[in-house]
């Protein structure tokens, strides 16, 4: 198997470029062990990827030849789909799933935000050793929960195209009753190695950043503007020596975005009459990619996240991080098609689909929001909120449009934060959960922010918790070392939680990008800023320069995974074993 490597200096011939193409060409796919030759555009262009139905599985992982912008190359896929089968299960059932490896090398499958014993958990190195060549391996539980969940590798296999829907139907009838049911899964696809992406983003933080600052831009900006405030919007970026666009490491520069495996031009299409209810399961299987999702000139009403069932809001667009699902219901008005916008964060591209009263049918396909410059909010957290600091030249823009940052306590730094690992530190951390994070601010949109969600039900233990943990996201941009309290995963001791403890965990994120932060084996029940149960999850997303807690119940005897799950900072060292004994 290829496995990034353990070293933190990396130095390969860089890989030659080629031009970006969007889904122009036909995607075809040719059968297992060559058996049979399909049309693989033309299957995710229909109702959805094949489902099936459990308890019992057979699946098997092998590689198929795919073409998703001109390049032959190959895929990871299962039973030979890409994505793999939606699983549909029930609460309550034991599931038996046997997975056989047809690849050259080792490779697993993790099911998402399931709760499972730590031997079914599918992280190789933590719970089990892998699934090697050749050999099929049984995973076997009994589903303690319903809702939304997923599926995929937990090794390269994941950038590849091994993933897919997992939903888990309730024993007693869902509350939310919907005509149609759709999961739309927003995934991005390269070309190139996941091992050389991983090896150019080590030899250059911004390698695949093609929007950044200048000289032509600032021109444009003393022209509009004037020259004193073009200066003033540059100083603290040039003084930090930070990067106000670093939004995602990977772009489209590599990625084509997909939609449950169709390119923009593929048209993903979900058939629903007017007036239907449909229920869409998205699913966050970006491997570097936070989406920004919308159906223009439609409202949607989120009814779940994680799994979980939440209060209905009703929101024009939400933002989706790798890990994270999110079920919103939305109705046709009338005969006419509607677009399914999922612009990268970044603004680089965009994955799409449609919703029609019949297949074959379009609508207008919006253009990208223009890219906007990361608020100083994002570098300098709570500190913002102060009049002294907001104030000052270059400084202005740093409110969130939802009044005033509540001053949160100050962080407390390890003292291994203070190295060449290092870039940046946030003495205070901003703490308020009603921003929509940068890119969507101000934007005249209803966006969904994390103040909006509300677990049905409450919080599943009412213990306070018994003692805090602090952890900060911690990393050098351009040296792309990620870490937690500046210690990467071959470095680190495991963290050590007591059997039936709560306990609360503090992240606070030391850097400009957006981190999902995945724990296995147990809920994380995230907090408002004054420590009241907000929203249970399995991925929590926490922005540039916030503080985000959540109170975790450590009912999970074992080894377990905790890591950010963007592939290549994962990859890089952010992680932690976490052992419950």
């Amino acid at each position: 198997m290829q496995r990034f490597p353990a070293s933190d200096s990396l130095a390969l011939p860089a890989a030659s470029r080629r031009r970006f193409v969007q889904g122009l060409t036909a995607l075809t796919a040719l059968g297992v062990a060559g058996a049979y030759v399909r049309n693989a555009w033309a299957l995710a262009a229909s109702a959805g990827p094949a489902e099936l139905r459990g308890p019992d599985f057979d699946l098997t992982v092998d590689e198929l030849p795919v073409n998703f912008t001109g390049q032959a190359r190959s895929a990871t896929v299962v039973n030979g789909r890409l994505p793999g089968p939606v699983l549909r299960v029930r609460e309550g059932d034991t599931v038996t799933l046997r997975v056989t490896n047809r690849l050259p090398e080792m490779t697993t499958i993790h099911w998402h935000g399931v709760i499972v014993p730590p031997e079914m958990d599918g992280v190789p190195g933590i719970s089990f050793p892998g699934i090697a060549p050749g050999e099929t391996f049984t995973y076997r539980f009994t589903l303690k929960q319903s809702g939304t969940y997923w599926y995929h590798a937990h090794t390269l296999h994941e950038q590849t195209g091994l993933y897919g829907a997992l939903i888990v139907e309730p024993r007693i009838p869902d509350p939310v009753v919907a005509e149609r049911d759709y999961p739309v899964i927003l995934a991005d696809w390269t070309d190139e190695n996941p091992l050389q992406v991983f090896l150019n983003l080590k030899k250059m933080g911004g390698y695949y950043n093609f929007a950044q600052p200048t000289v032509g831009d600032f021109f444009d900006d003393v022209q509009q503007r004037g020259l004193g405030a073009a200066v003033d919007k540059r100083r603290m970026w040039n003084r930090s020596r930070m990067n106000p666009t670093d939004y995602s490491d990977v772009s489209a520069a590599t990625y084509t975005y997909l939609m449950n495996g169709a390119p923009p031009a593929g048209n993903w299409t979900a058939v629903a009459k007017p007036g239907e209810r449909v229920r869409l399961r998205f699913i966050g299987a970006g491997t570097a990619t936070f989406f920004d999702v919308r159906i223009p000139g439609l409202k949607l009403t989120v009814v779940g996240t994680d799994g979980q069932s939440v209060e209905p809001v009703e929101v024009d667009e939400f933002r989706i991080g790798p890990g994270e699902t999110y079920d919103v219901i939305v109705r046709l008005p009338d005969d006419r098609a509607s677009t399914i916008f999922a612009q990268a964060m970044d603004r680089s591209g965009y994955a799409r689909g449609t919703l029609a009263p019949r297949a074959g049918m379009e609508s207008e396909v919006p253009a990208p929001d223009p890219r906007v410059w990361l608020d100083p909010v994002d570098m300098m957290g709570a500190m913002m909120a102060m009049p002294a600091m907001s104030d000052m030249p270059g400084m202005s823009g740093g409110h969130t449009g939802h009044g005033m940052v509540e001053m949160p306590a100050k962080a407390r730094h390890a003292r291994t934060e203070y190295g060449p690992g290092t870039d940046m530190r946030v003495d205070y951390p901003r703490a308020s959960l009603d921003d929509p994070g940068a890119g969507l601010r101000n934007n005249g949109r209803r966006v969904l922010t994390y103040a909006d969600l509300r677990t049905l039900g409450g919080a599943l233990d009412q213990r306070a918790p018994q003692r805090e943990l602090e952890l900060h996201l911690t990393g050098n941009m351009e040296r792309f070392m990620w870490s937690l309290d500046g210690v990467k995963l071959n470095d680190a001791k495991p963290i050590h939680f007591r059997h039936n403890e709560r306990l609360r965990i503090v992240l606070v994120n030391d850097s400009t990008m957006a981190h999902p932060m995945h724990l296995h084996g147990m809920w994380s029940e995230v907090e408002s800023p004054h420590g009241r149960f907000q929203v249970r999850k399995h991925t929590v997303s926490v922005q540039p320069a916030q503080r985000v807690s959540f109170a975790v119940t450590a009912d999970a005897p074992g080894r377990w995974a905790f890591h950010c799950h963007l592939l290549y900072h994962m990859a890089a060292g952010m992680f932690r074993e976490v052992v419950v004994a």
